[in-house]
């Protein structure tokens, strides 16, 4: 079995080779510790790999920026093509229109995503927002699997006391389990619904296998200290605790010094490296710098 290049130098060794396909990648940290930079790496390494690289699945609401197109363009000299999210769905000239690269699919910002932090109001609205871009969501990554995308980096998830009350997780569990891990025949009913049979056939010759394709979720912790997210106990259920690869990225201290160091505190069906290793960002984005 081939195995996925993260694209970091050194983090494919620590993980006997790579990542594996058809599974998922959970990148636990911090804001501003490299993950949205090691999810871009992972993205472009899809090209020397596969042909094609990987596309970017935005769901953040916070009003700062996650700087994917600044990152990608710096790092790669990448321009990311961005989809919008508000556009109809041309079903009747899909495989002839490239959805892009990238997709913010909420428009707003600045805006809570837990539901006990919302009032019926606020959370009816969310409701009616995800529904609505879910058709968009659909076209944006099937139509990156059938022109030959086998990654996805799924950012902007906050962090939630309960996953399961937070619009993004909700958003992030549908994406996964109803496109990503999904037959393409099945992909392809949900996203032409009464216009199905007129489009079965092209659908047809559109196939891709499920199993090839890598999901890299980035998670916002609370947690900044590497420390403590080793320490973190994984709920039963809890999108850490089903992924297949766990990756965590914090702070470390030693002495009088404050660097930055990961630990892969999971990684099913392969041996990998158990040491904390220290690492650094750089132009070209992340780089295993030594280990501790």
């Amino acid at each position: 079995m081939t195995r996925q290049s993260t694209g970091v130098p050194g983090l494919d060794e620590m993980l006997g080779g790579g990542l594996i396909p058809g599974t998922l990648t959970v990148v636990a940290g911090a804001t501003g510790i490299g993950k949205t930079q090691l999810g871009l790496q992972f993205a472009q390494a899809g090209v020397d790999q596969e042909g094609r690289g990987g596309v970017v699945f935005d769901c953040s609401s916070r009003g700062d920026s996650q700087s994917h197109a600044e990152y990608a363009k710096r790092m790669f000299d990448w321009r990311l093509a961005a989809m919008n999210a508000c556009q109809q769905v041309d079903v009747e000239n899909f495989f002839a229109t490239p959805p892009g690269d990238y997709l913010h699919i909420f428009e707003y910002h600045g805006r809570r995503v837990t539901r006990r932090d919302l009032d019926w109001d606020e959370w009816q609205n969310w409701q009616a927002e995800l529904n609505a871009r879910l058709r968009v969501a659909i076209a944006f990554l099937y139509g990156s699997f059938v022109r030959g995308a086998r990654r996805v980096v799924v950012d902007g998830v906050e962090p939630a006391e309960r996953p399961g009350e937070s619009i993004q997780f909700n958003l992030f569990e549908y994406v996964y389990h109803q496109i990503v891990r999904k037959d393409p025949e099945w992909v392809a009913r949900d996203l032409f619904r009464e216009a199905y049979r007129r489009h079965a056939e092209e659908a047809a010759l559109h196939v891709y296998d499920p199993k090839q394709v890598g999901c890299l979720l980035l998670y916002t912790s609370h947690e900044t200290m590497l420390d403590d997210l080793i320490s973190r106990p994984l709920d039963e259920g809890d999108v850490l605790s089903n992924a297949n690869t766990l990756i965590y990225m914090g702070k470390v201290r030693e002495g009088q010094h404050i660097g930055r160091g990961l630990y892969i505190a999971k990684h099913r069906g392969s041996e990998c490296d158990e040491r904390i290793m220290e690492y650094r960002i750089g132009d070209r984005g992340l780089e295993i710098a030594s280990q501790k």
